[in-house]
């Protein structure tokens, strides 16, 4: 697995881009695309990002356990 600073810093990068994305998406799909959208975005950006990096660093190394044990059945079958 990764060690180091890429242990610290890829978990940051993943939740900065799934927040962005999704508070993007659900922004747009509650309220269309209201002239004051961009400002509504952002704060629930503001809002959503740090428990997004805090389950961030909660899930991936979850995932990756779940990940090995799912390609380790496939390739044993």
């Amino acid at each position: 697995g990764m060690t180091g600073k890429a242990a610290i810093i890829q978990p940051f990068l993943m939740a900065t881009i799934m927040c962005f994305l999704m508070t993007a998406l659900i922004t747009l799909i509650n309220l269309g695309f209201v002239s004051d959208y961009v400002f509504r975005w952002l704060k629930a950006f503001v809002i959503a990002w740090p428990p997004a990096v805090a389950a961030a660093f909660i899930a991936i190394p979850i995932a990756k356990r779940v990940t090995g044990h799912i390609v380790a059945r496939l390739d044993s079958k």
